[in-house]
């Protein structure tokens, strides 16, 4: 799954409680993110500043936009179409790029040249490749600077756009994240912590404006009836989605986006489908749970209120079976998010300790957030079940159908591309 956040948690509220449907792409395309890989290419003209190679991957239409180019470029959607189209208007392409993207090294700037240009692909959208060669002078032992404001707030296109830097620059390895309060990546810097910092940041985002995970967890939480449910799901959640973004994301797992979008989609649907026909036959997701809020707090609720009060609605063996096979359910669902995680991080790299501390502060930034959601939204929950049972009741049920239908049509339109 791409990198890309597109609504506010605020405008959560109307999707969840409306049962509109919009483009696949919806659930991440206000914003978008540049991946560049950045390497030292040997000694300078001059003998003295290292020479820097950039290649670069922006999305195509966005950069034909940007550029403001005619709707047969942006629009074409064939290999051979678009790379005929970056031919046709290379001269215009290189200027937008090398008026936003720059190296500099000690404070003078490299002089760039556009050397190859390619059309690739990153879940399942073309990316202009290009590769340069920036030539860099100046004394031996520099410092080398790479600054990023492609698609900045201003064109009105996208917003918070981040470059994504993988780099190996004056004896330095590393990765950084470019935003616009932050448009610089300086060799020498000690940048361990903040790259630890940029990542957690750059994970926690990932969550929050993903609309597709949110509506996932929020989907469990609903069905969630004790704060043991909730633990438990979320354990199996963290747990499986852990393993696997490490594994998609060093490269020892691949999977195709056009299996996994579908997957995550149809994982949102399976859940909230569920709390449905729970709710519909009065379950205690919906606010049938008798109680007091300290009851639902309790890790086991007190012997009279087990299963929810369904003993006389004559649903304990349904609510039981979901209750076992919730854990692992979501521990499978969670394995396939977490290569959708991985996916969205855009990182295809060799191993190294650099990438692994970048993986890792991005993944707790991810159950930061979560742990975040689960603390605001579980109790908010309980309090209206127990406080309002029946106005829960229909409002929850309102809720996951909408989530439901939502999902569904996430699978059909990413089924059909």
């Amino acid at each position: 799954m791409r990198l890309r956040r597109s609504l506010a948690l605020a405008g959560l509220l109307a999707v969840v409680s409306s049962p509109a449907v919009g483009q696949v792409a919806w659930a991440h395309d206000a914003t978008s993110d540049v991946y560049a890989e950045v390497t030292a290419s040997g000694l300078g003209a001059d003998g003295g500043g290292q020479d820097v190679v950039a290649v670069l991957d922006l999305e195509y239409d966005l950069l034909m936009k940007s550029a403001w180019l005619r709707a047969e470029s942006y629009e074409a959607t064939d290999r051979a179409d678009q790379l005929a189209q970056l031919d046709q208007h290379e001269s215009e392409v290189d200027g937008y790029v090398t008026d936003r993207f720059v190296v500099t090294y000690d404070a003078e700037p490299c002089a760039p040249a556009l050397s190859g240009v390619d059309v690739v692909e990153r879940g399942e959208r073309a990316y202009a490749s290009l590769a340069y060669t920036f030539a860099c002078d100046g004394a031996a032992e520099g410092v080398h600077e790479v600054s990023s404001a492609l698609f900045p707030d201003a064109e009105s296109f996208v917003h918070s756009t981040e470059t994504i830097i993988r780099y190996s620059l004056d004896e330095e390895d590393g990765s950084a994240v470019l935003t616009a309060a932050s448009p610089t990546l300086t060799t020498g810097e000690h940048r361990l912590l903040k790259q630890v910092g940029e990542f957690f940041v750059l994970g926690g985002e990932h969550l929050l404006f993903g609309v597709d995970h949110v509506l996932f967890l929020l989907a469990l939480l609903i069905g969630a009836r004790r704060l043991r449910d909730v633990v438990l799901t979320a354990t199996a959640f963290t747990v499986a989605h852990s393993v696997t973004f490490l594994l998609a994301a060093l490269g020892v797992v691949s999977v195709p986006a056009i299996v996994v979008e579908p997957v995550i989609a149809a994982s949102i649907a399976v859940v909230a489908v569920v709390d449905v026909v729970l709710i519909w036959r009065g379950g205690a997701a919906g606010g049938s749970t008798s109680g007091t809020v300290r009851d639902a707090l309790r890790w086991r609720a007190p012997a009279g209120l087990r299963d929810g009060g369904l003993r006389g609605a004559g649903l304990r063996g349904e609510r039981g079976a979901w209750d076992r096979w919730r854990p692992p359910v979501v521990f499978v669902f969670g394995l396939v998010h977490g290569v959708g995680f991985a996916g969205a991080l855009g990182i295809d790299a060799a191993w190294s300790w650099t990438l692994l501390w970048s993986l890792l502060s991005f993944n707790v930034g991810i159950e930061a957030v979560q742990l975040g959601i689960i603390a605001v939204v579980f109790p908010l929950l309980v309090l209206l079940r127990v406080r309002a049972p029946r106005t829960a009741r229909w409002l929850l049920l309102t809720a996951c159908a909408a989530i439901a239908t939502l999902a569904l049509w996430w699978v059909v339109e990413r089924l059909a591309g």
